[in-house]
């Protein structure tokens, strides 16, 4: 059994990590800590667990084993450094930090105390994403020479019952989250991206404050891959009804997917030219939250690897670079430390 404390209901998919963590027969919720004092009071009485205030008193609790990270991203490197130093496990919420040097810095603390982090890319443990893969290495594709993956929502949208829409205000403050919907929604095409594409060269990235907030509403990217593939990447907080897509290119063939599902698959190597593979995808992977959970109790090794969450937040700061200051950025750039 692998007990846990909630720490911050911060993150819009906190009550999501902890409705999961309470399902799951292996995890027992023993305490909630938050940095709003009264948030976190409330969220602990409706999970029935007691509240701490002080988090190092939390940390401090040797029958606590790991914990559910839903702070914000401004506050992650103290928080879950703090947590490496008392040798807890940490599942977390994308992304892992603003910049490749905290990420590197809280990644040390977690593999110098020996302890498991798992941050949540979840789209890497799902069928559409596991059949591209497998037509990518199959050579269904050929040479890939294009990809195009847009994830986007109406979060941003204003409403009669909230300025903001549906988001809560706290996405849109800078200081707490490092950015807006690239950094947040758009985490998942970059990841996804980054696995498809291969390693990444360049950016050029557009992030816009449509709705006049602090920080971007809606943004788009192109990538540059080492192989000499092209990215286009899209997201954004002000689209009603936008299906997800992702979109594969070749010399020998084209893969397409909405809403997660697959569309199309044209292809010189296989005997029809376009072809629904509805039924042909692979078995979808364990969730982040049950790799993290078998990760510390049986020793497995889980399928999100620390250079996914690398990799998202080194192209998330590039873009971010490249946004300010108006121009292509190389990735080696920021690797170096410019």
């Amino acid at each position: 059994m692998l007990n846990v404390a909630l720490l911050s209901k911060w993150h819009v998919h906190a009550k999501d990590y902890a409705k999961e963590a309470s399902e799951n027969k292996q995890i027992n919720i023993m305490k909630v800590w938050d940095e709003d004092q009264e948030r976190g009071r409330k969220w602990a009485k409706e999970l029935s667990v007691p509240f701490e205030a002080d988090l190092e008193n939390v940390l401090s609790d040797k029958d606590i084993h790991g914990v559910i990270v839903t702070t914000p991203t401004s506050i992650h490197k103290e928080v879950i450094v703090a947590c490496a130093r008392h040798k807890k496990h940490v599942f977390t919420e994308k992304v892992l930090a603003a910049t490749l040097k905290e990420c590197d810095e809280i990644l040390a603390a977690m593999e110098e105390a020996d302890v498991q982090l798992m941050v949540s890319l979840p789209r890497l443990t799902e069928r559409f994403y596991l059949y591209a893969q497998k037509v990518l290495d199959e050579g269904l594709l050929g040479e890939l020479t294009s990809i195009r993956c847009r994830v986007a929502h109406n979060g941003a949208v204003p409403t009669e019952e909230s300025e903001h829409g549906w988001l809560p205000s706290q996405f849109f403050k800078r200081e707490e989250t490092g950015g807006g919907a690239l950094i947040d929604l758009g985490a998942h095409p970059i990841y996804l991206s980054n696995r498809l594409g291969g390693k990444v060269k360049a950016v050029t990235a557009r992030l816009q404050q449509t709705k006049g907030h602090e920080v971007d509403d809606n943004a788009a990217m192109i990538v540059e891959f080492e192989s000499g593939a092209l990215g286009i990447i899209e997201t954004g907080f002000l689209s009603y009804g936008c299906p997800d897509q992702l979109e594969l290119y070749g010399t020998e063939g084209t893969l397409l997917f909405e809403s997660r599902q697959p569309k199309e698959l044209i292809s010189s190597r296989v005997e029809d030219d376009a072809l629904i593979m509805s039924d042909q995808l692979p078995k979808a992977l364990p969730s982040a939250m049950e790799q993290w959970v078998d990760a510390i109790l049986n020793h497995s090794i889980p399928s999100i690897h620390k250079a996914d969450v690398r990799n998202l937040t080194l192209v998330n700061e590039a873009a971010a670079l490249s946004h300010r200051e108006g121009r292509r950025i190389e990735l080696s750039e920021i690797q170096r430390g410019r």
